[in-house]
């Protein structure tokens, strides 16, 4: 099934400049903004993560609008920016607030991601949109060709991009210190909320919908289901309707060092093995194989992402041998090469060490060639508005952020699947095996939540 949207977007329009790699497209905002002049930012989503992300956009310009389904964080956020207008429906935010907003920060629940991005970036805002960018496959290519076509700045908000320690990662692979580089490995310690096996059903009881929650708007483009508290503020993450598991949740941050450094393009083939799935829940584990064709000179790549426990009750990980004597972290990514493995033990690829540690001994790290921000989660905001203001645009920017997106979101694609799938990703068709997975790419969005 497919969403109806307002505008009538062509193939060629929404396919774009597919080919072109994602640090190579720039585009100047269509307005630049002076040194003094105030930005004024909206925050979309205000609890959880979006409290601290409306915080430190915050510090960069006046906060005018705030909104959020649930009045609570909604009203805690409030006290501090108590100039802001407060909204629990981001569509009437968006009209009536016309003209008297520069930029967004929007970090609600997965499923309303897009629509929000795209209803702000349709009015001319430059937008900030936390991991992963979208639900869906197809609404990371929309948003791509959105911010391109209205010429916004844009940055997602998987903050280790901003990490010093990543970005000199990037350079170590790229001056070639692994060698030629076939493989990459990424596991995480999600889930870490309800779904499967625990949960593979409905809630069958239907309490009263709180006071302080406004279901309508938390439920959004996704079908209605009664309200629960398994599904809000939280919890919503093991939920395909709601939520993208753990591979939309950590993908976005822990497969980004070895994405950006081996400049990977579209995958070509991807296929999943996972506990079998359900219909509402994301399974209790799951070993996506994706596999990339070569890079000019870079050979191809096969990288696989691990989550959850096995069904032996171990933690679903990399082969141990590749670790070279170092105990496994809860979450990581290992880049072997011909020459030596890169092993980040963390989230964000901050830290990494290069193995065996003999071989690397006195190794000396190339001349910086990336620009430094090491400033973390605030520094992936004062990115953001630097570029608003005619700064070099953001390292995670659309261009960027869409496609690693569409691979995170493709693994789900390939668990749904649960067959083999050949990947044509300029084209965005499957090229085998994949008829009936084209029903995962895409969602129809519920009537009266459109762009």
């Amino acid at each position: 099934m497919r969403p109806t949207f307002s505008k009538t977007y062509s193939r060629r329009h929404f396919l774009g400049t597919a080919a072109a790699t994602s640090l190579a497209f720039t585009l100047l905002p269509s307005r630049v903004w002076g040194a003094n002049e105030r930005l004024r930012i909206a925050g979309v989503g205000v609890g959880g993560k979006g409290s601290s992300d409306i915080d430190q956009a915050g510090t960069l310009g006046d906060v005018v609008a705030l909104c959020d389904c649930d009045d609570k964080p909604l009203q805690a956020k409030l006290a501090k920016f108590s100039g802001a207008k407060p909204y629990y429906d981001f569509r009437r935010m968006f009209d009536e607030m016309a003209g008297k907003i520069d930029a967004v920060t929007i970090s609600t629940p997965d499923h309303t991601h897009a629509l929000a991005a795209a209803l702000a970036i349709q009015r001319g805002l430059h937008v900030y949109v936390q991991k992963p960018l979208t639900h869906d496959v197809w609404e990371a290519r929309w948003l791509r060709n959105l911010a391109r076509e209205h010429k916004v700045v844009t940055q997602m908000g998987n903050q280790g991009t901003a990490d010093d320690g990543l970005r000199r990662g990037v350079e170590v692979v790229r001056a070639g210190a692994l060698g030629p580089v076939r493989e990459v490995h990424v596991w995480t310690n999600r889930p870490s909320w309800p779904q499967s096996p625990g949960v593979i059903a409905r809630p069958t009881d239907t309490p009263a919908i709180p006071a302080n929650v406004h279901w309508e708007e938390f439920i959004g483009p996704a079908p209605m289901r009664p309200y629960h508290p398994a599904y809000h503020p939280f919890a919503w993450r093991g939920w395909w309707d709601f939520g993208t598991g753990a591979m939309g949740d950590m993908g976005c941050h822990t497969a980004n060092l070895p994405f950006m450094a081996l400049e990977l393009d579209h995958p070509t083939a991807l296929r999943a093995e996972s506990e079998p799935p359900n219909s509402e829940t994301f399974p209790g584990w799951a070993t996506v194989f994706y596999e990339f064709a070569a890079r000019g000179a870079r050979p191809p790549v096969k990288l696989t992402w691990y989550e959850g426990k096995l069904p032996t009750g171990t933690k679903n990980l990399p082969p141990l041998d590749l670790f070279h004597g170092e105990k496994p972290s809860d979450s990581g990514c290992l880049i072997v090469g011909d020459k030596g493995v890169l092993y980040s033990p963390s989230d964000y690829g901050s830290d990494w060490k290069l193995l065996p540690g003999d071989r690397y001994a006195g190794f000396v790290a190339p001349t910086p060639s990336l620009a430094r921000n090491g400033q973390g989660d605030q520094g992936q905001k004062n990115e953001w508005i630097h570029a608003i203001r005619g700064g070099p645009k953001p390292f995670s920017n659309f261009d960027y952020a869409s496609l690693l997106t569409e691979t995170i979101l493709l693994g789900n694609v390939a668990i749904r699947a649960g067959v083999p799938l050949g990947w044509d990703g300029p084209g965005f068709r499957f090229t085998s095996s994949g008829r009936d997975a084209e029903r995962f790419l895409r969602r129809e969005y519920r009537s009266g939540w459109t762009a």
